[in-house]
This record gives structure tokens, sequence and C-alpha cells, in this order.
């Protein structure tokens, strides 16, 4: 308010008149406020200590790329490690790939080659190549085949011809001795032979399958060549001697199924056909012309 007078001012520390009340001292400033929130704020952790058997953490880079401390050895290491495992890996399917062939060759081949070889081979053959017979029985073997092995349309024929060196009577004893080892039993049965044959012939059976066994002199005269005229045989009875020596041996092994003889014959016992409704007429039933009455 304009025109009023102030009091005069008094200092604190000054001694006052008696009757005066002293002015009480000015309180200390409090500290400033960051300085009390940083002694509520903990000290910061101690970081982890790293693990000791492996290598160490590195740091996940920032967002924009920074903080990515790669040096070109670890680059290089890293590669390497990559070029490494890719050549395990080729070196694994080669090996997977060796392994597979391999046991498509024992699986697949082995057993094709012998399927093969079986087909093409008949083990009748087989079973006529371990006769134990001596070697001059069998200085030449020629073998034919006809028919089915397994009975389509026609059965099938084995036919083999041996040349022995030795007589038709030594060749016969051997090759009956080893039959009877092979099991083989001999065989009577009408027509064996078919035929009257010269030499010694014989039926034998094992299983399904028989046997026939025609042992005889070699031919002496070869059979004639093309384009030239046959050779006629010498006069000379000890000249066709020295070229006729030794014998042949005629094999035909037929399935028992097949071999006619097998069969029952047909018979003509009236017993068992009966009698014949249609019997043969020894003389004319008309009997003479009766002449007509005139």
């Amino acid at each position: 308010m304009a025109g009023r007078a102030l009091p005069p001012q008094r200092e604190p520390g000054r001694p006052e008149p008696s009757g005066v009340s002293p002015i009480p001292a000015a309180a200390p400033a409090d500290p400033p406020a960051v300085a009390r929130a940083a002694a509520v704020v903990p000290p910061p952790a101690p970081p982890a200590p790293e693990p000791v058997d492996g290598p160490p953490l590195r740091r996940a880079a920032d967002s924009d790329g920074a903080g990515d401390d790669t040096t070109p050895d670890e680059g290089g290491l890293r590669g390497a490690r990559s070029e490494l495992r890719r050549q395990m890996r080729e070196r694994r399917r080669l090996r997977m790939a060796v392994l597979a062939l391999v046991s498509l060759v024992l699986l697949g081949a082995v057993p094709l080659y012998f399927g093969f070889r079986t087909l093409s081979r008949d083990p009748v053959f087989d079973t006529l190549d371990e006769l134990a017979v001596p070697g001059w029985a069998a200085t030449k073997t020629v073998d034919d085949v006809s028919g089915s092995r397994w009975c389509l349309l026609e059965c099938r024929l084995r036919e083999r011809t041996v040349t022995s060196e030795r007589p038709p009577e030594e060749t016969v004893k051997v090759y009956e001795d080893a039959l009877r080892q092979d099991g083989w039993r001999p065989w009577k049965v009408a027509r064996c032979p078919e035929q009257q044959e010269k030499g010694s012939y014989t039926c034998w059976r094992r299983d399904e399958l028989t046997l026939d066994l025609w042992v005889r002199p070699p031919a002496c005269v070869p059979p004639p060549v093309d384009g030239e005229p046959a050779i006629v045989p010498s006069p000379d009875p000890s000249a066709a001697a020295g070229e006729c020596a030794g014998s042949l041996v005629s094999v035909k092994v037929r399935n028992a199924i097949d071999d006619e003889r097998t069969r029952p014959l047909p018979s003509t016992d009236p017993s068992l056909t009966g009698e014949d409704p249609f019997p043969t007429l020894t003389a004319d039933p008309l009997g003479e012309l009766t002449p007509s009455p005139s």
C-alpha cells in the first residue's frame, strides 16, 4: 500500500535489544533429490563367468548389424568345417551306394545265374554224369533233348550216346553196376525192346523216370560226308576188327507218365471185352439164288 512504512530488516545473528524476540536461525538446506535417488538404486551385479570347457559365448548382434566382430580367421575355420562335413556326407553316400550294389549282385545276380543254368541244363544229364563208370567207358558223349521239361504238349525225352573203348560185354557190366549203385532197378516189361536189336538192351526204372540202356558194337562204316561217296567196308576181317574196336552205348530217359509201357496194355480176352455184337460171317447168308417158277 502506498505510503506505508516497512519495518526495518533485522539480521539473524545480530543481538536484539531487550524486549524483542530473536529471529530464529534458518534450517539447513535439504540435499538434492538426485543424490537421494542415486542412493536408492542398487549397484550393478557382476558379469556371469563364461564356461571353461567350451568356446566363449558371443553376444547377439544388434538389429542394425552392429557388433559383428567375426574375424577372418574365424570365418575361414567355419568354411573348413562346412567343407569337411560335405566331404563326409559324400563319402557316406558313396559307401551306401557300393553296399547296395553288392547286395543287389549277391541277392539277384547269383540266383539268376543258377536259375538260367538250371533251365539250360537238364538235371537228368547231371545224374548220368555222376554214374561211377571208368574213363574208358565214356570217352565221347553226345546229348540230345526233345520235348518240354514240364510236359507241355509233349514230355521231355533225353538221349545220350557214349563211345566206349572196350567190347560190349565189359561195357554192359560196368554200366549196369553203376545204375544199380545210383538207385536204378531193372524193369521187366513188355516191349523192352520194342523190336529186336543187336547187342544188349535192358530197361530200368527209378522214381518217376524210366531208362533204356542199349550197348552194341560200333558201326564199321563211317557216315557219308556231304559231296563224297560212302566208304565201303574192307573185306578183310582183321582190318574191320581193328577199325571197329570198342562199343556204342545209347541211353534214353523218359518220364514214367509219358512212357506207354507203364500203362495197362489192351486185352482181347472175351471175358473182359464181352461178345462181339457183330460176328464175322464166313458164308453167304443168302445162299444160292432160288430159281423162279416158270
